[in-house]
This record gives structure tokens, sequence and C-alpha cells, in this order.
């Protein structure tokens, strides 16, 4: 029934397997992917036909994560997956960016790439696998592909490069990069790195392509056996009509590329366009179309040529120039942090806010529920690039750019013990043209140091592009939003003074060598340094004192037996903290607590009533108190926010106290001496030895009691019971020695023995005892 084909390769350990024809049998191409217990299912399909009219290349790269991959049913009230998460978008993004470069130009039809995560086995992450799964569907499917690309996954750790390593080892590593490539060149790199120097970080990207080659032989294997007929493709002749339209405005587009200004420069090119479309208003729409395509590159290939001959960028820079920089911090009154990042034509407002644990993002997904203490949320508005659009929730560049910035800065944030902080930066983009993603990884920087956030150095980003005709090359400092078009490669370096902490790289054309890749790296540490130093002009460091309007946490550890006496029953003690001082207070399974409160006063309330509750008693000091309780020989008081101690009435006042209320009232506040700790942990404490103003210690001004005096020899006391004898006055044998008890009742008013039923009334004895 299945003809299934199967390929197997030994690959970082683990054995990669690649199988099609089993399943997904009507889709152009179908590829189950499995590399340790991890399984990847990808489906791609193509439309036969272009939509009428349609001048771009739809391609829709899906990825999706089955809870049940990891015998998990998904949180909340929809029990089912549903839109796609932060980590599904980026990785539809990371697969998406190596394809696209690689399908021919003119092609139209709309492709959809569909990666399902089937199995996970927690430790081999999916995203390696979906990428591989896809590149080897598309190369089976008869589309015109011009793959197989590779993937590998790098990690760095003392000096060695690892090969696909698990999360925990990313974790313990300075390096977590993937890397996508053909055969004989990079395209894509992303990565989060702790401080790499540029030749570690080239090393890693050169290792990975020889790694991914071996992923691109085992796909050609497969494609040998189970590869469908290629596409006719049909290739049409353009070049006659690209030379009509040079001719015509030419002259035009190179006028307007010496045009600094953007407004000005993107006028004077839509006049050059629109001449181009009068020129064609008679022809069919294809053939309109396709002059419209003509005219873009006839205005890449004037730029190109003036940047490769000439040395002459579209805003007069030389090559290795950043653009002008302007840096404001602390312009948003009632923000935590803020900051203006201005870099020429691109602009962000970016801001710092300040949470407790409670503010963490929760995160539901194949590993279980995780929870994030650090956000970044870019928004790129339309009125950012002049245009009317789209506002509203953010699509997958925002999400993608936001991500790129969160890995810039992430590896300098301080630890959870040094700044127990949730921390969200929000990037508003306000002007673009090139790189908002590097003027946020700034501008964000700026916003955390003016917000207090010791972050260990400061953070610039700079984007990098390439121009490449042959042999012949440039690369470009700071790169205009038309460079970026126009350019062979994008390519985004963030770090601090002492190495880098993110890189990305989207290559468009095939023939970039290690050599351009260290040039470009070069060059951009020179425009990093440049860029800092603008920063520092703004701020040099982060503020040691946070904003008025932060929320303060101190962070106290208790031992973990003492945990149940700071929550209490049910949490009773904890919340009573919490509603007595309106400090915010956690605690978590290590006995690490965390106060909270934009009151100081708050914390510190909050913070000695912990200590109270887990502090040991120490007889001689004194303490602040609360009378809890009033009973007839003296008071309880509860001090050290959960221990209570006995004040007796005779150590409430030096003079005698008749009643403990005359005295002491239930809620008093009240300072107390511990006396004693008996063997049973019970407490006895004084007042009258302490100032109840001041606390202070006072002398003990009361006589010591007299010892009591030997009882002596009481005699025979005879028989205790029935018969007793009768007590007498006074004797040797009395309680008290010659204690006076008084004059005694008169015995015949007791009553003649007889009328008094000594022993009791038999009568009245239950029915088992009596004799019948």
């Amino acid at each position: 029934m299945f003809d299934t084909k199967t390929v197997s390769l030994e690959w970082g350990g683990k054995t990669l397997t690649l199988e099609t024809g089993r399943i997904a049998r009507q889709a152009d191409g179908a590829v189950l992917a499995t590399y340790g217990e991890t399984v990847v299912l990808c489906a791609v399909t193509a439309a036969k036909s272009v939509k009428e009219g349609q001048d771009f290349f739809p391609l829709t790269v899906h990825y999706q994560e089955k809870f049940s991959a990891a015998g998990r049913i998904p949180g909340g009230f929809f029990k089912r997956e549903r839109g796609a998460t932060e980590k599904e978008t980026l990785t539809s993004r990371l697969i998406d960016r190596p394809i696209r470069p690689l399908f021919p130009e003119g092609f139209y039809n709309e492709i959809n790439v569909i990666a399902q995560v089937l199995s996970y086995d927690g430790e081999t992450e999916a995203d390696i696998v979906a990428m591989i799964a896809a590149s080897a569907a598309l190369t089976i499917s008869g589309v015109p592909f011009m793959g197989p690309i590779g993937g590998a996954r790098v990690g760095f750790k003392d000096g060695e490069y690892q090969l696909n390593p698990s999360m925990a080892e990313v974790a313990e590593g300075r390096l977590d990069l993937v890397v996508a490539a053909t055969q004989d060149a990079v395209m894509m790199v992303e990565s989060e790195a702790k401080e790499l120097t540029e030749e570690e970080m080239l090393g890693a990207v050169m290792f990975a392509h020889e790694e991914s080659r071996k992923v691109i032989g085992a796909i050609i294997k497969l494609a040998e056996q189970a590869a469908k007929d290629p596409w006719d493709l049909e290739v049409s002749d353009n070049s006659a009509m690209k030379a009509e339209i040079k001719k015509l405005v030419g002259t035009d587009i190179a006028a307007a590329y010496k045009l600094t200004d953007k407004s000005a420069r993107s006028n004077a090119l839509n006049e050059a366009r629109a001449k181009v479309k009068a020129a064609y208003a008679e022809a069919d729409g294809q053939t309109s179309m396709t002059a419209n395509k003509l005219t873009k590159k006839v205005e890449a290939d004037i730029v190109r040529t003036a940047i490769l001959k000439d040395g002459s960028r579209i805003d007069g820079r030389k090559l290795d120039q950043v653009r002008p920089i302007e840096a404001t911090v602390g312009f948003l009154p009632r923000t935590h942090g803020s900051a203006l990042f201005t870099r020429g034509e691109t602009q962000a407002i970016c801001t710092t806010t300040l949470g407790t644990k409670d503010s963490e993002q929760m995160i539901d997904g194949l590993n279980g529920l995780s929870y994030e203490s650090f956000m970044l949320h870019y928004n790129f508005p339309p009125y950012s690039v002049g245009e009317v659009g789209r506002f509203g929730a953010p699509g997958r560049r925002e999400v993608g750019h936001g991500k790129l910035a969160w890995r810039a800065l992430r590896p300098m944030l301080p630890s959870k013990e040094d700044f127990p902080y949730t921390i969200r930066i929000l990037s508003d983009i306000t002007e673009s043209n090139g790189s908002s993603s590097m003027a946020t990884v700034c501008g964000g920087c700026l916003a955390m140091m003016d917000a207090g956030v010791p972050i260990a150095r400061p953070v610039s980003g700079i984007a990098m592009g390439l121009i490449l005709e042959g042999k012949d090359f440039a690369v470009l400092s700071d790169i205009l939003g038309d460079e970026d078009h126009l350019g062979d490669m994008d390519f985004k370096v963030a770090g601090t003074e002492a190495g880098i902490t993110s890189l990305q790289m989207d290559i468009k054309i095939a023939g970039i060598t290690k050599e351009i890749m260290a040039q470009a790296l070069e060059q951009a540490k020179a425009g990093r340094a440049h860029i800092l130093g603008e920063m520092t002009k703004a701020l040099g460091s982060a503020r040691t004192e946070l904003s008025a309007h932060a929320p303060r946490i101190e962070t106290m550890q208790i031992d973990k037996s003492k945990i149940r006496d700071v929550i209490g029953t049910g949490g009773k003690v904890i919340r009573e903290i919490v509603a007595e001082t309106g400090a915010k207070v956690d605690i978590d399974d290590e006995g690490v607590i965390k106060i909270s409160s934009s009151d100081l006063s708050q914390i510190e309330a909050a913070r000695k009533w912990i200590a109270g509750i887990v502090e040991e008693a120490e007889v001689g000091k004194v303490y602040d108190g609360k009378v809890v309780n009033i009973v007839d020989f003296g008071a309880f008081v509860n001090f050290m926010g959960g221990k209570d101690g006995l004040v007796h009435v005779s150590e409430m006042k030096n003079e005698r106290v008749e009643k403990p209320t005359d005295v002491v009232t239930e809620g008093q506040a009240v300072k107390v001496k511990v006396l004693e700790i008996d063997q049973r942990g019970k407490v006895r404490l004084s007042m009258r030895v302490v100032d109840q103003e001041t606390g202070e210690e006072l002398e003990d001004t009361r006589p010591p009691r007299e010892p009591r005096e030997p009882r002596g020899d009481r005699g025979d006391r005879g028989d205790r019971g029935g018969d007793r004898r009768p007590r007498r006055d006074g004797g040797g044998g009395g309680r008290g020695g010659d204690r006076d008890r008084g004059p005694r009742r008169d015995r015949d008013d007791r009553g003649p023995r007889s009328d008094r039923n000594e022993g009791g009334d038999p009568n009245h004895l239950p029915a088992f005892l009596k004799d019948d």
C-alpha cells in the first residue's frame, strides 16, 4: 500500500531519519523527520497556476507544536491548539528566511509549507528538525526550489563547539546559534551569545555550515529515490524592455538617489515610476507588471554601481560611516525608565517598566509551564514610514524584530538574586529608514539603565549591508532602508565592548565567502564602538537609584522549615502580613521571600514581621508585642510576629495588680522582656522591667521573694480516708507552721455525723453497685 523511502544519518550523536511515501501522500511533497525521539511532519503544497494580477511570491510557512507530542493537554479554557505562539511564529520565520531566496525570480505560484511537531523528547529542539523536513519536502515536491538546505544548532562551551546541544547544555554554554545553508553558501544565521569574539562567532558559523552539508547529502539521497518530476518554468527575456526603461528614466533615478532626504528622494522616485507607468499604459496587465519590476531592477543597478565604482552611498556617507546619533534619557516623567534614540531617520521611543514576580509572562509549551521575567515588545506603526496601513496586533515581522533585540540585551541582565524584578521593555518605532531593530537595542539598553537596572555592560547594535558583483564587493555600515532592499545581505550585530551578544544574518545570494563575513564583522565592531560612545554621552552607566514610581523589592532568605510558619494555616499569616503592612510578599519553595512595595516603610514593616516569625526568641532580650488574650492570671502577648508568651499579673508592674485588665487591653501594643523559655518552648515575659515608652530595660527594684521555711516533720498523719482525725489548730503538724487560720466554725453547727450521710447515701448508688 505504501511506497516508503527512507534515509538515515548518524549526526551529532543521534540518528536523523527522513521518510516519505507513507504519510500525507496527496501533498506535493511530505517528509517525516525523526531526530532522537523528536518527530516532525512537513507537507508542501503548491498552486498550479498564478492568480491574475499577482506580482509577488506568496510563500507561507506554518510551524505548529502539538501538545500531544509531549504528552500534554493545552491549558486554558479551550483545550486545543489555537493561534500561533511566539515560539511558533519565530520558528516559522526561521524556516521562511533561508528558503525564500532559493525560488527563481518571477515564480509567483502560491506555496504552503506546514510543519507539525508530532513527538517531542524534551531534549532535541524541534526547530532544526522542522527546517530539515521542510527542505526535504520542497526538494522532492518538484517545485522550482534551488535547494536543498541543511540546518544546525551550535553551542560553545570551554572553547569547544557543540553540535545540536540540548537546551540544558545551551544554558550552561556561551552560545545558541542556528545556521541554515546550501552546499556552497550560508543563507541564514540567528544567534544569542555571551560576549563572543568575532573570531569565535565566525568559527561557529563555519562549523555549522560544515555539519549542514552532511544533512544536505542525506536529502539528496532521499530525492534520488522519491523526487517528483520538476516543474517546467518559463523564463522570459526582458533585457530589451529593461534597456528601454533605463533610457527613459535612468537619469531621473540617478538624480533621485543623490537626494539625501528620504521624503524628497521618495517623491522623485515616484515621479520616475509614474513616467514608466504612463509609457506602458496601453499594454496588457502582465506587461505593465513586468515594467514595474524592471524599473526596480534599474534602480538597483544604478545604486549598486555607484557604491561599487565610486564608493558613493545614497545619502552621501562613506562605506563605514554611521549616521548622526542623538540619544536622550528620562524624557517621560512617569515611566520607570525611558529613552529616545535617533540615528539619522530612524527613531525609537523605548521605555522600561519594572514589576514583581506576579508580572512574569507565563508560557505554556511542550516543556510545560514556564515563566519569563524579561520581555521586549516592538511596535512598528505605519506612520513611522509615512504610510497609511494596518494598526493593531503585532505581525510576524514585529515579533521577529523584538526577539532579536531581546536576544541582544538578555545576556547582560543581572541575576534574579541581585535584581529580583520583572523587566519589560517597550519599543515604539516613530521613524524608520533602516535597522529599527538595532535602534531598539540601543534605546532599550538606555531605558534599562535609566530605570536603574544594573546591566553588566551597555549594548549597542548596528546593521550592515553588502553589495557583491563578481569579485567586487563593498560592506556598508548602518544601512538605509533602500540599501537593505537593493543589497545582497542584511547583517545585524549587537554586543558590548567585550564581545558579541547577538548576530542575525540573511543572505540573498550565493558566493559570500568567509573572508567577506570576517570583514563585515570587523567593520561592525568599529561601528558598534562608535555607537556606544554616542550612547555614553546620554548615560554612561545604570542609575544607582530606582524611579520614585517603581516598586521596591527586598529579598530575604529563610530556613525551609520556617516556610509553613510564615505562610500560616491556609495562608492566614501571610495574608495578615500583606493586609497590615500593605506590602506584597512572595515566597518560593527554597525559602526565598520577595517583599515589594513602592513605600519603603511598608517593606521594612513586612521584613521585620517575617524576621520575627523565623527568629528564635532570646532570653533577656526586649521585643515589641501585642496583647492577644487576657486571662485571670495575666495576659498572652504575641511578639516576633508568630510567637506568644505569658506576662503573669505579677510581671505587669512593680506594685500589686489586682486584675490584668487594670493594666492592659486586648490589642494593646506593649514592650516585653523574655525572662525564661522552658523545655516545652513556653515563654515567660515581663512588662515591669521595660520602659513602655522607650523600650529601654529598667532596673528590677522589686525585692527578691524570701525563701520559704522548710515544712519540717509533719508526723504520722494516719489513715487519709474514712474516719479522718479532726484537724487541730497549730501544732507542728499544721500547714505552714504557726500560720493563723482564724477561728474555726463551731462543730455543733455542723450537726451530728449521722445526719451528714458520711460515706454517701447508698440509695444514690448506681444499680450495678447495689447488692440486688
